[in-house]
């Protein structure tokens, strides 16, 4: 299957450059979660766009895994402070998953849900044009689950709480609604680069 570039933030060479304001570099790749690794059996598996309640489409893994992939190489930022540089992932994006359903974005709000009944809330301004995908698999290999396997939302652009682990589809909403962490004191959107990470952050 042919695969294509993802285009998003392109980072300076100088690592001092490509390290947002109060992060540091890690090598390792830290495993945060807020309770126990969900079990997601693949034959269960399914991925659903709504509308509020009501569903736009929905795709079994592997309807999902015939869908146009995508690969992206970059850096990702997690709210704890820690920065990893040349991640490499890849998946379906969402341009490719409304293209897929037919349809235009009804809202400009999502949230995405998981199966661990996390959600969090991004603006679709931030997953379109490129700029996020369904992660199901990174550095080559099929997703860990301690990283989110099979699927992980990815917006390599906001601080990582916004690339929810276990996502089980995204939902439009009529207003900007938070999320897990947003309602628990995190900011609405998240950009590691303005240093988004409480509420009263500008």
């Amino acid at each position: 299957m042919a695969t294509r570039g993802f285009f998003g933030r392109r980072p300076a060479t100088d690592v001092a450059k490509r390290l947002p304001p109060g992060q540091h570099l890690t090598d390792d790749f830290p495993v945060l979660s807020y309770g126990p690794t969900p079990d997601v059996p693949l034959a269960d598996w399914r991925f659903t766009l709504h509308d509020g309640p009501r569903p736009l489409a929905s795709w079994s893994w592997d309807e999902f895994n015939a869908l146009p992939q995508t690969t992206w190489r970059g850096d990702i930022h997690c709210v704890t402070t820690w920065s990893k540089f040349d991640t490499e992932w890849q998946g379906v994006t969402v341009d490719d998953l409304l293209r897929a359903a037919g349809i235009a974005a009804p809202t400009p709000w999502v949230l995405a849900r998981s199966f661990d009944d996390y959600d969090t809330n991004v603006p679709m301004a931030d997953l379109a044009n490129g700029q996020a995908m369904v992660a199901t698999r990174f550095g080559g290999a099929p997703l860990a689950p301690e990283h989110g396997g099979p699927a992980r939302l990815l917006v390599p652009h906001l601080y990582f709480w916004k690339s929810a682990k276990w996502v089980k589809g995204l939902r439009f909403t009529a207003r900007d609604e938070a999320g897990f962490w947003e309602l628990r004191g995190y900011h609405m959107r998240g950009d590691p680069w303005r240093e988004q990470r409480y509420t009263n952050d500008p």
